[in-house]
């Protein structure tokens, strides 16, 4: 797969292609709820990854659909939703979707896949944040006052960077932290332009051609500590709020969570893997479905 040049001006991606109809009469009829197009808002992590590129094409080979998909923060990816102006979302901010699972504006929440959170930074790394787990790592670069690049956008990742600086005691500020409020892709190509550290996901990092930064802490794909375990969910918008093309959407968590799943293991940038399925496990947790804090009404 072809690393990705970035301009400074990205806001939707997607597919747009429309796969052939259907085999027989009865998988036509079957189907005449599944009428597209299904409208998607992601998270530009997984669109800049080039993940969404793949499931949505699977998708659309499967019902014979068009997608359309915005990529977005996970804040305006979950707006979008609220504003009744997407059928589904692909977020990674649990946080986030908590509140938006409570207040009824999303159904059917479920966990997708997993990848991590790497800190990088300038290849001679003037802050020395090597080596180091990713709270001390922000308060070497927060004592150095080394340049820093935040989306700034309520994205996922904005979401957890900030909770990184909130356990390193620090409120960063100050002409070293800059905010972009922009995506993922184009906030690495800033990065690697001036020099500067960030948060960012394992996919985007390998899919966009960032010279002069390097994975300063990373834990790996596989066991990554909480604050760097980066996980995603699906979530359709609730039609009981919104005309929405619900049976799409489901069928589109079904296909995320079934065929998907392999999607998702084989999706390798630079030979190297990026994300790892979760929708197929043994024991569900029952609270992805609902908010994380959700407990049961008494009896």
């Amino acid at each position: 797969m072809n690393r990705r040049r970035y301009l400074q001006a990205i806001g939707v991606g997607g597919t747009a292609s429309v796969a052939g109809c259907l085999g027989d009469t009865g998988t036509q009829n079957a189907s005449a709820a599944l009428d597209g197009p299904l409208t998607l808002a992601a998270a530009t992590t997984a669109h800049d990854s080039g993940l969404l590129d793949v499931l949505a094409a699977g998708f659309e080979d499967t019902f014979g659909v068009t997608v359309r998909s915005l990529a977005r923060g996970s804040s305006g990816a979950l707006r979008t939703a609220r504003d009744g102006d997407c059928d589904v979302v692909l977020v990674h901010a649990r946080s986030l979707e908590d509140g938006f699972l409570r207040s009824g504006h999303g159904v059917n929440r479920r966990s997708l896949m997993v990848n991590d959170f790497l800190v990088v930074g300038p290849d001679d790394d003037p802050a020395a944040a090597a080596g180091h787990d990713p709270v001390q790592a922000f308060s070497a670069i927060a004592d150095a006052e080394a340049a820093f690049f935040s989306r700034g956008d309520g994205s996922g990742t904005h979401v957890r960077e900030r909770a990184i600086w909130n356990e390193a005691g620090v409120d960063p500020g100050g002409s070293w932290y800059q905010e972009t409020g922009q995506g993922m892709g184009n906030t690495l190509v800033a990065a690697s332009e001036t020099g500067a550290y960030l948060l960012t996901d394992r996919g985007t990092f390998a899919n966009v051609d960032t010279d002069g930064l390097t994975a300063l802490v990373d834990r790996g794909i596989e066991d990554p500590p909480a604050l760097l375990r980066n996980e995603y969910a699906v979530i359709p918008t609730n039609p009981g709020r919104h005309a929405t093309a619900y049976s799409l959407s489901m069928a589109f968590v079904g296909y995320l969570t079934g065929p998907g799943q392999a999607h998702i293991s084989e999706f390798r940038v630079g030979g190297e893997r990026a994300f790892r399925p979760l929708a197929r496990q043994a024991s569900p947790d029952f609270e992805q479905y609902v908010p994380s804090d959700w407990t049961p009404p008494e009896t």
